[in-house]
């Protein structure tokens, strides 16, 4: 479950030209995500077969996707980084209309950039908007090419991947190799996310992807090396009416396991029984998690400057397993763009907070 489908209702401002304004009164999470006019779109409805390289790909019939990178990374000044580079397509009506303007267009495309420094307890971000348009931005699939101006995602074989852009004070240049094949999520890559059929995604990862290159925080260019992980989503529609966001956990240990789990939140605070994640272990096999099989509980909240309270630090319990600490490396780490949310670099601890047992990263929505 990933935050880049906040934007769906933005976008629609985005038909026409410039910035858009915040909404007053902001929508819910699921007015954003509900099934709302999706007439002539295509819906996640049961398992499909995946192809790769493909489906690394556009998926235009669907009204929204994203392609969303994620890592944790060492300097080689010995400081720790993590990024996000994701970009998002939103689709305003089902078909294209046909006219004579370059400027036609039924896809508007977001992109979301940050960098974190741990030693310096800094998080930056940015955020950019474009038809897909006249060059503006766009994805092909051969060879695979996604881009948002000059923010690119680039890769010749699905197996290695490039990714490069820039804003004013952040910057990544990185060249990302897969190091496991992609891990379909859910019931064969149908992540259903309520009930009611159709608010499902069809959603994948690549959960570890050795990764070297180069960031820059202010003036600062360190070439940096680690792991980061992709999740793929394409869909029409996600939330129920009851549900008002989610929390999302990418952990990365460091006995070779690999943990993705989303647990959806009801409007009353309580865990949806649709919450699903998987745990992938060393030799590449996988366990589907349900919500019944983790239990997440909050040990400490950060407070943003708007007065919106997230919990940073918490209890992870994986089946039968010893509980773990899940935990930030530093509190700061909000997105504040259009819609805002909190996504940032994780430790993953022993329970009682002595032992790094991974890192990850972690998206808190809703709030």
């Amino acid at each position: 479950m990933r935050v880049a489908a906040l934007v769906i209702m933005l976008a629609a401002v985005l038909g026409g030209c410039g910035e858009p304004d915040r909404p007053e009164p902001e929508p819910s999470l699921s007015d954003r995500l509900g099934a709302g006019d999706d007439a002539g779109f295509a819906r996640a409805l049961e398992p499909r077969r995946f192809a790769f390289p493909a489906d690394h790909g556009p998926h235009p019939d669907y009204r929204n996707e994203w392609w969303y990178f994620t890592g944790n990374l060492a300097g080689a000044d010995g400081r720790r980084f993590g990024y996000q580079l994701t970009l998002f397509r939103i689709a305003l009506i089902p078909q294209a209309v046909q006219r004579a303007s370059a400027w036609a267009t039924r896809d508007v495309w977001m992109g979301h950039l940050a960098v974190s420094d741990a030693a310096r307890a800094e998080h930056r971000e940015s955020e950019r908007f474009a038809r897909g348009a006249a060059g503006l931005a766009g994805a092909q699939t051969e060879p695979l090419r996604i881009w948002l101006d000059d923010w690119v995602i680039a890769s010749p074989d699905g197996q290695t991947w490039r990714l490069q852009a820039a804003a004013e004070d952040i910057a990544v240049d990185l060249e990302l190799t897969a190091l496991r094949a992609p891990t379909l999520q859910g019931d064969a890559g149908l992540s259903r996310k309520s009930a009611q059929p159709g608010n499902a995604s069809y959603y994948y990862s690549i959960t570890r992807l050795a990764t070297r290159g180069e960031v820059r925080l202010g003036a600062d260019r360190v070439g940096v090396a680690g792991l980061s992980w992709l999740d793929r989503e394409w869909s029409t529609s996600a939330l129920a009416e009851d549900q008002a966001g989610w929390d999302w956990f990418a952990l990365q240990f460091e006995d070779g396991r690999d943990v993705m789990y989303y647990r959806l939140r009801r409007s009353d605070g309580t865990t949806d029984p649709m919450s699903s994640g998987s745990l992938l272990a060393g030799d590449g096999s996988r366990q589907t998690l349900n919500a019944a099989e983790v239990a997440l509980t909050p040990l400490r909240w950060w407070r943003a400057e708007d007065g919106t309270d997230y919990p940073v630090a918490w209890l992870l319990a994986l089946g039968d397993g010893p509980p773990l600490r899940v935990e930030a490396v530093f509190d700061d780490q909000r997105m504040d763009v259009s819609v805002r949310y909190w996504e940032g670099m994780v430790r993953v601890l022993d329970a009682a907070g002595a032992e790094l047992l991974g890192r990850g990263y972690m998206e808190l929505a809703g709030y």
